[in-house]
């Protein structure tokens, strides 16, 4: 087992767990992003970070992380917004190895926490999540404008 920093020769490898992410998640039909795209929002401009977990040389998942702010701690968080392993990788101590090590880069960096989200329906993310000790945050609802919603509000006013 290997857990690497994606470089910028990864965005076909990123793409491909990120369409595959959303196969699982019924959610295909709202990807765009591009190899294009994610060269230039992870690497050049820098918006976020990658892990990606190798065995015997095949990259078989990938976390995507970034940096929030908590005005309450007063410090960096770390976002985690997409933890994906390849189906027949699971079970193996994959994600719990991703998230260990994003965990380490939380702490290392001084952040004061490490938050995701996960659709209410994945019970078996939910069940591998509690077992590790994370807390649900049920008291919140995420909040989301988008596309031309997001567009026409931007203008408006």
């Amino acid at each position: 087992m290997t857990i690497r920093a994606a470089a910028v020769t990864d965005c076909a490898a990123i793409l491909g767990f990120i369409r595959a992410l959303a196969d699982y998640e019924h959610m295909s039909d709202q990807v765009v992003a591009t190899e294009e795209l994610l060269r230039e929002w992870i690497f050049e401009k820098q918006k976020a970070e990658v892990l990606i977990a190798g065995e015997d040389g095949r990259d078989i998942g990938f976390a995507l992380y970034f940096h929030n702010f908590s005005t309450f701690l007063g410090r960096a968080g770390i976002y985690l917004e997409d933890l994906f392993v390849l189906p027949e990788y699971r079970g193996r101590g994959y994600g719990k190895a991703l998230l260990r090590r994003l965990a380490q880069l939380t702490v290392a960096r001084g952040c004061g926490r490490l938050e995701w989200a996960c659709l209410d329906w994945n019970r078996p993310s939910i069940d591998f999540y509690r077992s590790l000790g994370a807390a649900a945050m049920d008291e919140w609802t995420t909040y989301r404008l988008t596309g031309e919603t997001l567009k026409n509000f931007a203008k408006d006013g």
